[in-house]
């Protein structure tokens, strides 16, 4: 593709779909062609601000422009049939996280991309973020040695959630699916895939069998590395549980990591600190990082290697997928067991 602009479509304009159009802003090479969003009064102001058009209809957006590249920020109930037909004409996608309601879905829309021979990415702003930059970074240099302990602890705080979010059929999982898949996602491309995952989910309703028509908001996943290697990981999006916190922490011989989106701390074995590097870069710089690195892949990608690709966010909802399996078997499960699957999947597509 030639050094232009990028034709781009957006569906989805909640919070996190302004977001991206903000970032778009500051990205030469993307030209905000469409937006849609089912609140016609919402998507027509918005297309004023970017004088572009509008549509409530996400098959009309997708029918009536051909475009280089579709940001989705809707839910994937919502439109998850439009982005399969937006992929059939050669739009380059990238789908806010997660990469879709379950694995099988998430290994379609791989595989569709692939046969397609578009980018089919997922967005995870976390991966753009300086702390966690600068903790692959220490990690690289191998800074922590005997690294023997992981623990990742989540609080998403007292916010409304949209209904849906509580469906099982409409958002595939809870907390750990919809709220936390940036750790896990940090998790996985920092550590790989756990060779084991053992899960113990719930939520509030206080009948037992209530309880299995509602995903999760609160879970408790423990991960095996290797013998030598462990972690656990805290999740809640609970009413009244104070503020939000989120952070993952490292182990190892006298030395403690400590990283969130804004902070990466270093401790001795004591709890001293020895280093503090504060990185408040915020959600727009994050944004505007992952947008750049996407656009660039696209215009061209044998210099620009796509970051965060579907394929590689397999990796994550394996993880996710075998968290759920073991809250439902209560036996440790294997995430490599279910990636196993999509290269199967890919295998027999390849032999038809």
């Amino acid at each position: 593709m030639s050094e232009s602009k990028l034709k781009t479509g957006i569906l989805g304009l909640n919070e996190a779909g302004q977001l991206l159009l903000e970032a778009s802003k500051k990205i030469d090479c993307l030209q905000i062609q469409a937006v849609a969003d089912k609140d016609t009064n919402l998507a027509e102001k918005i297309a004023g601000q970017y004088k572009c058009a509008a549509y409530d209809d996400y098959r009309q957006l997708i029918i009536q422009n051909q475009l280089d590249c579709l940001l989705v920020a809707a839910p994937i109930h919502s439109c998850d049939e439009f982005v399969r037909m937006a992929m059939k004409k050669k739009f380059n996608v990238l789908k806010l996280a997660p990469a879709a309601r379950d694995f099988e879905e998430a290994a379609k829309f791989v595989r569709l991309g692939e046969e397609q021979e578009i980018q089919f990415a997922i967005a995870n702003p976390s991966r753009f973020a300086r702390s966690f930059i600068a903790l692959r970074k220490y990690l690289e240099e191998g800074k922590i040695e005997q690294l023997f302990l992981m623990n990742a602890f989540c609080n998403l705080g007292d916010h409304p959630q949209p209904g849906w979010r509580t469906d099982p059929k409409l958002a595939g999982g809870g907390v750990l699916l919809q709220d936390c898949y940036h750790i896990i996602d940090q998790i996985v491309s920092n550590f790989d895939m756990p060779q084991q995952v053992y899960s113990l989910n719930t939520n509030q309703a206080r009948d037992k069998r209530q309880r299995l028509y509602l995903t999760e908001d609160t879970a408790i996943v423990t991960m095996k590395f290797s013998d030598t290697f462990i972690g656990n990981f805290i999740a809640t999006r609970r009413a009244e549980t104070g503020h939000k916190d989120e952070y993952l922490r490292l182990y190892g011989k006298g030395t403690i990591v400590t990283v969130s989106d804004t902070q990466l701390t270093v401790c001795d074995g004591l709890g001293k600190v020895s280093e503090k590097l504060k990185c408040d870069g915020g959600e727009l710089v994050c944004a505007t990082e992952l947008l750049k690195s996407f656009g660039q892949s696209v215009l061209s990608p044998e210099k620009n290697k796509l970051r965060s690709s579907g394929r590689e966010n397999l990796e994550d909802m394996a993880v996710i997928e075998s968290a759920y399996l073991s809250a439902r078997t209560r036996f440790p499960e294997e995430p490599g067991r279910i990636l196993q699957m999509a290269s199967l999947g890919a295998d027999k597509a390849a032999s038809v």
